[in-house]
């Protein structure tokens, strides 16, 4: 396949959410670029929006758009008591892609800065890699990507919020090790990508992670509106060629090499 695929994409469907399905098409077409919507499902979520949805009528209604272009997948949010159900929801459609994502340090959500209060960044970070490889091998059977490695480093109020802190290697080689022996694809999430010094902490975790056995790699836009579906793929593209791994999507949760990603995206 020669296609590049966005594989990390949300629709009206999740509640943070309002990208109309046709508008994200559109985006995706215009760049000749693949998608799959990744709504989310994250139970017991903190606080009062609710990140459920009904897959059957998810399915019903994006099943005619679906095609060589278009995958219909999931972002499941790991924690240890929602395992089980989450892994009951994935089996009720026939979905694509599995994401899953670690969104809580604490019982919070990394989204909101008070979940950071009275913690060093050391503690802060720490915490949240064993939370993520924990949750990864609790539901390595079921997902087939892990989400934005990185996603602490988008909210936490440090000065300098990056994952390159030789303190967290250990942590880290913890997660990645994780992926690989789960089966588990990394996801390069480029939400941060415009960023010169999150691409150049990103790189030597995607390098370790092809040290240790990782071989594909997914690209993800994490979009929540049109305009932001592909951003930073040619830097994405950069980062993947650099360390050896081979950009990729899945259809009917099998994985589709994306051949030449360098030399496809401008």
């Amino acid at each position: 396949m020669d296609m590049i695929f966005d594989t990390h994409s949300h629709t009206a469907v999740s509640a943070d959410s309002e990208m109309r399905a046709e508008d994200a098409v559109r985006a995706a077409g215009a760049q000749g670029i693949g998608l799959v919507f990744t709504e989310h499902l994250d139970y017991d979520f903190p606080g009062d929006m609710r990140f459920e949805f009904d897959p059957e009528a998810y399915w019903r209604a994006y099943e005619g758009m679906r095609g060589a272009a278009l995958r219909l997948g999931i972002e499941v949010g790991m924690q240890p008591q929602t395992r089980d159900r989450s892994r009951a929801f994935v089996e009720r459609a026939p979905f694509d892609a599995v994401i899953g994502s670690q969104h809580l340090l604490y019982g919070s959500d990394v989204y909101d800065v008070k979940t950071f209060a009275g913690h060093t960044k050391d503690e802060a970070y720490l915490e949240y890699l064993h939370q993520m490889e924990k949750n990864l091998r609790l539901h390595g059977d079921f997902i087939d990507i892990l989400g934005h490695i990185d996603y602490i480093c988008r909210y936490a109020p440090y000065e300098n919020p990056e994952l390159d802190d030789v303190r967290y290697a250990d942590a880290i080689d913890a997660v990645l090790r994780a992926a690989v022996e789960t089966h588990t694809v990394l996801e390069l999430n480029t939400r941060r990508l415009g960023d010169t010094r999150a691409a150049a902490a990103l790189l030597p975790i995607y390098r370790r992670y092809r040290e240790l056995g990782g071989r594909y790699v997914t690209f993800g836009s994490d979009a929540h509106t049109a305009d932001a579906i592909g951003a930073h793929f040619d830097v994405a593209a950069r980062i993947a060629a650099a360390a050896g791994l081979v950009s990729c999507t899945f259809c009917e949760r099998k994985i589709i090499p994306c051949a030449n990603a360098g030399n496809k995206i401008k």
